[in-house]
C-alpha cells in the first residue's frame, strides 16, 4: 500500500542532505578511458604535455647556449673553441649535449615506446644531476659571468621538473585511467543495475507521468488541497519554463555549434527573442536515463556531493508533486574572475514516455532574499533533459539548456566562455559519478 503524499514528501526531505559546505574532490580523473580502443592507443593529453615540456627543455638550453656563444666573439669562432677545442673546465657544449641526451632518451621512452615506468626518467635525472654537480665543482665556469651560473642551474632545475611531472602527474593519471577503463568494461559486460539493496520510499518518489501540452488544473494534479495564489504563480512559472525548453529542443536544426569536447559532447547556442543567447550541451552517457533522473532531477540537493561546479543546493519549498523552489550557489569560474553566484529557481519535473525533464527559471522567495555574500544571478527558462535511447536501455542522451544572466560588470565574451566551460566541467563530473554508481552496482 503506498504512503500518503505528505508522508512521501516527508521521507524524501529526510533522505536529502542539507547544504554541503566542505567537500573534497579528486582531480586526477580523465575522460581517456571512455575512448574507443583506437583512440586509447593514441598518446594521452598529460603525456603529450610532458613531451612538449621535454622539447622546451632542449630548445631553452640551446637558446641560452647560442646567446652565450655570441656574447664575446662571433658564433663561428666560439663554436670552434667550444667544440673543436673542447675543455671540460671552460666549455658549455657538454651542457647542451646533456640536454639533447635527456630529450632523445625521454622522447624515445615515453613518446615512441610509450613506457609506463619511471626507470628512464630516473636514469636521465641521475646522470644529469651527477654530471652537473661535477661540472660546477671542477670547472671554471663560475668565472665566466652570469652564464656560468645560469646554464648549470637551469639544466638541473628542468631535469628535476620533468621527473616530478612524470612521477606525480603522468604515470598516476594514466594508471587511474586504466583502472577506470577496466572497471567500465566490467560494468558494461555484466550490465548495470540501478540500485543495490533495499531502497526507501523517498528514493522512489517521483511526480506523476506528464503529457506534453496537458491542461490539467493544478488542483487536480495536487489532489489534496487548493493552491495559494503564490503557489499558483510558481506552478505557472514552472510550466512557462517547460514550454520554452520544448521550443528550444524542437529547433535543433537552428542551433549554432560552439565547441566539441574530448568525450564527443557538443556545446551549441541559440538566439531567442526575449531570452537572448542560450547555451545547449548535448552529451551521450553510458547509463540508463533513470540514473540521471535519480542523481540530478529527482534529488538536486545531492549534486553538491559530486558536482564541483555547485557549492550548495537547498529545496526551499515543495509546491506540488511537479513543482519546487530551490536555492543554488554556483562555484566561481574563469580562474576566479567570475565570483560565485547564487540563484533562486522554480523547478518543474515531468516524466514522459521517452524522457525525464527538469525545467526551471528565476523566481523570488521570502526565505532567500539577496545578500552581500554572493552576487544574485538570474536564470531564464532552461534545465535538463534525459532522453531515452530507443534501441539501448543502457544509453541516454543528456541535454542541458543554460540561459542565465550572471549580473555584474562582466564582458560578454568572458560570460560566454565561463558558461561553456562550466557546462563541460559539469558533464565531466557527472560522468565520473555515473561510473562510480555503475561500478558499485
Amino acid at each position: 500500500m503506498s504512503k500518503p503524499l505528505s508522508l512521501q514528501n516527508s521521507d524524501l526531505e529526510q533522505s536529502l542532505p542539507a547544504i554541503a559546505s566542505s567537500l573534497s574532490y579528486t582531480q586526477g580523473f580523465s575522460p581517456h578511458h571512455y575512448f574507443s580502443p583506437e583512440r586509447r592507443r593514441a598518446i594521452s593529453d598529460v603525456r603529450r604535455t610532458f613531451c612538449l615540456f621535454v622539447t622546451f627543455d632542449l630548445l631553452f638550453i640551446s637558446l641560452l647556449w647560442i646567446i652565450e656563444l655570441n656574447t664575446s666573439q662571433s658564433i663561428k669562432e666560439s663554436l670552434e673553441k667550444e667544440i673543436v677545442e673542447y675543455n671540460f673546465k671552460t666549455s658549455f657544449f657538454d651542457i647542451f649535449i646533456l640536454a639533447f641526451f635527456r630529450f632523445s632518451l625521454l622522447l624515445l621512452g615515453y613518446a615512441v615506446l610509450r613506457l609506463r615506468h619511471w626507470w628512464v626518467i630516473a636514469i636521465t635525472t641521475l646522470i644529469c644531476s651527477a654530471f652537473l654537480i661535477l661540472k660546477v665543482i671542477f670547472s671554471e665556469l663560475l668565472n665566466k659571468g652570469a652564464f656560468g651560473y645560469l646554464l648549470p642551474i637551469v639544466s638541473f632545475v628542468l631535469a628535476w621538473l620533468e621527473t616530478w611531472f612524470l612521477d606525480f602527474k603522468v604515470l598516476p593519471q594514466e594508471s587511474e585511467e586504466e583502472q577506470w577503463y577496466l572497471a567500465a568494461q566490467a560494468a558494461v559486460a555484466r550490465g548495470p543495475r540501478l540500485f543495490s539493496g533495499a531502497l526507501s520510499d523517498g528514493q522512489f518518489y517521483s511526480p506523476p507521468e506528464s503529457v506534453a501540452g496537458s491542461d490539467d488544473s493544478d488542483d487536480e494534479l495536487l489532489g489534496k488541497r487548493a493552491l495559494t495564489d503564490e503557489e499558483r504563480e510558481y506552478v505557472r512559472q514552472g510550466k512557462v519554463s517547460m514550454e520554452v525548453m520544448d521550443q528550444i529542443l524542437a529547433q535543433e536544426e537552428n542551433w549554432t555549434f560552439e565547441k566539441c569536447t574530448e568525450f564527443g559532447d557538443t556545446v551549441h547556442s541559440l538566439e531567442m527573442p526575449y531570452h537572448g543567447k542560450i547555451f545547449i550541451l548535448k552529451a551521450v552517457l553510458q547509463c540508463p536515463p533513470e540514473i540521471i533522473y535519480q542523481e540530478m532531477i529527482l534529488q538536486p540537493e545531492k549534486m553538491v556531493l559530486w558536482n564541483k561546479t555547485l557549492l550548495a543546493c537547498q529545496i526551499l519549498q515543495r509546491v506540488d508533486d511537479n513543482t519546487s523552489i530551490s536555492y543554488d550557489v554556483a562555484a566561481g569560474a574563469a580562474g576566479g574572475v567570475v565570483s560565485p553566484r547564487d540563484f533562486v529557481n522554480v523547478r518543474r519535473i515531468e516524466r514522459r514516455r521517452d524522457r525525464y525533464i527538469s525545467s526551471g527559471m528565476a523566481t523570488v522567495h521570502n526565505s532567500r532574499p539577496p545578500t552581500s555574500k554572493y552576487v544574485r544571478a538570474e536564470n531564464g527558462p532552461g534545465g535538463f533533459v534525459a532522453l531515452k535511447c530507443p534501441t539501448n536501455p543502457n544509453i541516454c542522451t543528456l541535454f542541458w539548456i543554460l540561459n542565465t544572466d550572471l549580473k555584474g560588470r562582466l564582458p560578454r565574451y568572458l560570460i560566454n566562455q565561463s558558461l561553456s566551460a562550466t557546462m563541460t566541467e559539469f558533464v565531466f563530473h557527472l560522468r565520473k559519478r555515473v561510473m562510480e554508481i555503475m561500478t558499485r552496482s
